[in-house]
């Protein structure tokens, strides 16, 4: 079945927070910074100018990633793929989707904060256009140790 791109729904909320937390436990652990976004989707991001997608197969919501506005700038955030769904190429089509889609909202670059240690992660942003750029001193993440950006 299909992969399909659908945006925010507050029905959704749960899963956004899952697929998060999932990926964080696994590699990393659940900042506060994290917590707080996750556990307040709509303030913290939608209200604030930024986007919400997800990935639904079937009836099943299998991914999500987001867009969190930053003047004419928006970084791609909170994405993630369940681990029974990874290697379908659910990541590809979130990312294209993303990139679509801040193009659409006007943004002239994507930035994303990550950590050197997720390669498959860094390998997919690379293929598409991403590059390394110096990370500000003021992230919210301990775990960041790189910033990367696409102009759109």
């Amino acid at each position: 079945m299909k992969p399909e791109i659908i945006d925010f729904d507050p029905k959704y909320r749960e899963d956004f927070k899952n697929l998060n937390v999932e990926w964080l436990q696994k590699y990393f652990v659940v900042e506060p910074f994290d917590e707080h976004q996750l556990s307040n989707p709509e303030s913290e991001i939608l209200e604030k100018g930024g986007k919400i997608y997800f990935a639904k197969v079937g009836n099943r919501i299998v991914g999500t990633a987001s867009l969190l506005k930053e003047h004419d700038v928006y970084e791609l955030a909170k994405m993630a793929v369940t681990d029974e769904f990874k290697g379908m190429g659910i990541g590809n089509l979130l990312m294209e989707h993303c990139i679509a889609e801040g193009r659409k909202l006007g943004g002239a670059k994507l930035i994303l904060l990550s950590n050197r240690s997720l390669k498959p992660a860094l390998k997919m942003y690379e293929k598409f256009g991403f590059r390394e750029i110096p990370v500000d001193e003021e992230t919210p993440y301990e775990r960041c140790n790189i910033k990367m950006e696409l102009h759109i």
